[in-house]
């Protein structure tokens, strides 16, 4: 029997690991895997900050499966066709009987398994990355909801009425935590702690402190009001179905308290469900395709100098510009921020949503596709419950909402610290009038903008 850690590098709530330990004659060594693949995740558009974080979570499974007397190998294997040869190959040399893992969602993903099922490997697998299987939040048809709203009704109902598996964290006979301690040196996503410290200390905190005030900061980037668990459940270091008995462990009642202040923060993760949950019933969006077949023909903008001006975050509106150097400079982008930074991609510029999306899986930290396309497609108005057409996020209004002292931007844009609060919504009138040596110029007129994207969509 051999295991192979794919999505899922953890010992907490995985269930390809939890069989393997119940299921393995305690005679024969204890074998896994897990793959480097490097030309795939490029393939698939990964950012060099996330593949730091899944190799630093590799590294540091080593010792903690050793303890559980599981001798876990670190592969180099360039892509899935590389995968497929190697297991082929290590399958037949050792006679192994089952190979045991955990499902993933993607199209490719999902070829390469029955691939290997139609080669002859042995392989089980075992669904680990949503709260509610897939497949059991159905419509009155038998469909996958349409629509956010009833889809959360539905899978609240599911979850008062059966629960979840939640399977725990694996006891060791020992336990060396000074092997666990990180040692390492500073690497791209070194100021993302490593899952166990997150688990005991980040995730706590966040529950005791932060999570009354979610609603109210949620929206706010220049206040560290969010928990930062994203980029734990897009690599599968932490389960999902683990953070909800940790929350459900502080606040009980709060699959009923949906009115609740703290529900605002569970009500993101089943949004996270909803998009897990489409892609499995909706394999096209793997292919980047339009989730409404209407816009399949859409003429989107092809102007390479606009695209790259809102990459360098140089479009003149300093909200937007504030939030594209946040994502290049640390891998990472508030989400309010990124409904704005879309909307204007998609709606000021009218440049293909896919541009976006994939050049926030080449930076994001957290890329993963399921939320991302869907995120994308909502802010282009292509998606699934996507926002309508005519709503276009004025990004001055938005600044003055969400940043209204100008305390993220300047953070960002440091050259617009002079800026009085009053302008530094939309500098570029005050700088023309003050003689200000600063070339600050926005690319697009907002009405102009507006009304061009209403006539495009229309």
């Amino acid at each position: 029997m051999l295991l192979w850690f794919r999505n899922d590098l953890r010992t907490h709530d995985n269930p390809a690991l939890h069989y393997f330990m119940d299921a393995h004659c305690s005679d024969h060594p204890r074998k896994a895997f897990f793959f480097i693949s490097e030309k795939q995740w490029h393939c698939h558009d990964w950012s060099a900050i996330k593949i730091d974080f899944v190799k630093r979570h590799a590294f540091a499974l080593i010792p903690e499966l050793a303890n559980l007397g599981i001798e876990l190998e670190v592969v180099t294997a360039p892509d899935f066709s590389a995968q497929i040869d190697y297991l082929k190959k290590y399958c037949k040399q050792h006679d192994i009987q089952s190979v045991l893992a955990n499902s993933e969602v993607e199209y490719n993903e999902q070829q390469r398994d029955k691939l290997l099922i139609k080669s002859g490997i042995p392989l089980r697998l075992f669904e680990a990355d949503v709260i509610v299987p897939k497949g059991k939040v159905l419509n009155q048809s038998g469909a996958m909801f349409k629509v956010f709203t009833p889809f959360k009704k539905s899978w609240l109902a599911y979850v008062k009425k059966f629960g979840f598996e939640y399977l725990g964290k694996i006891k060791s006979k020992k336990l060396n935590d000074v092997e666990l301690k990180s040692t390492e040196n500073n690497t791209r996503s070194s100021s993302w702690p490593i899952a166990h410290d997150y688990e005991l200390n980040t995730l706590p905190t966040f529950f005791q402190g932060k999570l009354a005030d979610y609603a109210a900061h949620r929206d706010i980037p220049s206040i560290k009001g969010t928990s930062g668990i994203s980029p734990y459940l897009a690599a599968g270091v932490i389960s999902p179905r683990y953070v909800l008995v940790s929350l459900l462990n502080s606040f009980p009642d709060l699959l009923l308290a949906t009115d609740s202040k703290e529900f605002s923060w569970l009500n993101e993760i089943i949004w996270r469900e909803f998009y897990r949950h489409l892609l499995f019933h909706e394999q096209r969006l793997c292919k980047h395709q339009c989730f409404n077949k209407k816009y399949k023909e859409v003429q989107w903008y092809d102007n390479k100098e606009l695209f790259n001006a809102w990459c360098e975050g140089k479009t003149g509106y300093p909200l937007v510009d504030a939030a594209m150097r946040q994502l290049n400079q640390t891998g990472w982008m508030h989400n309010r921020l990124r409904m704005v930074v879309a909307s204007f991609l998609t709606k000021h510029l009218l440049i293909d949503w896919r541009f976006g999306e994939k050049y926030f899986m080449q930076n994001l930290i957290d890329g993963d596709l399921a939320s991302n396309n869907g995120g994308w497609q909502w802010a282009a108005s292509t998606g699934c419950d996507a926002q309508p057409y005519f709503r276009i996020f004025n990004p001055i209004r938005q600044s003055e909402r969400f940043d209204p002292n100008g305390d993220f931007i300047r953070k960002y844009l440091p050259e617009l610290e002079s800026i009085p609060d009053k302008h530094i919504h939309f500098p570029h009138q005050y700088i023309a009038k003050t003689k200000l040596q600063l070339y600050w110029q926005p690319i697009v007129d907002h009405k102009d903008a507006r009304l061009k994207a209403l006539a495009f969509y229309k």
